[in-house]
């Protein structure tokens, strides 16, 4: 089996997780080469620490989760949660990660979303999408051996149009390991969410085991969503019976600014 090497960039500690932590369970099960980027350090992320011990906790936290879905690396960038702009020294950083760990696929964030460090994330990631393979631009990097596919995760906005679901992947039989990783990240899902959703009495240790994973899974039933969205995907590259079944899907949509695969093919990049 040749192996494939995916790079998610997401905005945030816990953005790779949530989007891509099924999927990621799947490959690397397979042998496959799977790293986190977080473009912030999440330094904004909570309602009582503050922004240098936060960042120091959430960077822990992303260690912790990289070790339960057995990533190769989870990187994360010295920028400033809530701050994140598209500049060209901001999309040098990203051309130069991309070229260094030579991927199959990169996948980000789509330009339409609530948070202004998602869409300069993904504006950011699709600037890079050709100018990785531009020899004099970051020239102390050299350009990819080849040009990497591009895509988008999936997201719940309506506007200018929903996610096409390009490819899709069950995450039923992972969502166990998934949760346990987005579990890592106690200082959002645990605090600073709960919070911000005015749950202002919230308090993790009054859960038991299993009432704290059923509070972690409220952050997977978008995909729910997605394996609708994606159903037809997933009778096609699982059979019509399993595919019928699926209850949680991650899903992807296919970016036209690199290279490009026939639409089977891509149905089926992100299958162990």
């Amino acid at each position: 089996m040749e192996q494939k090497r995916f790079i998610f960039f997401g905005a945030h500690p816990d953005d790779p997780d949530i989007l891509f932590g099924g999927t990621a369970c799947h490959l690397v099960r397979a042998g496959h080469a799977v790293k986190f980027v977080s473009v912030t350090n999440g330094d904004s992320g909570h309602y009582s620490m503050e922004q240098k011990e936060l960042a120091a906790a959430r960077a822990l936290e992303a260690q912790n989760s990289a070790k339960v879905l057995g990533i190769d690396e989870y990187e994360i960038f010295p920028l400033h949660d809530g701050e994140l702009e598209p500049t060209v020294e901001n999309r040098k950083r990203i051309i130069r990660c991309i070229r260094e760990f030579q991927p199959d696929v990169v996948i980000t964030h789509r330009t339409c979303d609530y948070h202004p460090d998602h869409r300069a994330t993904a504006q950011l990631v699709l600037d890079s999408a050709y100018m990785i393979s531009v020899p004099r631009c970051c020239p102390e990097t050299p350009i990819c051996d080849k040009i990497p596919v591009f895509a988008y995760s999936f997201d719940r906005f309506v506007n200018p149009r929903p996610q096409r679901a390009d490819a899709a992947v069950e995450i039923d039989s992972v969502i166990d390991q998934k949760v346990a990783a987005m579990s890592n990240h106690r200082t959002q899902f645990y605090e600073w969410l709960p919070w911000g959703d005015g749950d202002r009495d919230f308090d993790v240790n009054k859960l038991n085991e299993e009432e704290r994973k059923l509070h972690v899974m409220k952050w997977n039933q978008r995909f729910r969503i997605a394996a609708n969205n994606g159903r037809e995907v997933l009778k096609s590259v699982y059979g019509e019976e399993m595919g019928s079944k699926v209850v949680y899907a991650e899903t992807f949509e296919q970016s036209d600014y690199s290279r490009q695969l026939p639409p089977e093919e891509f149905a089926r990049l992100f299958l162990p």
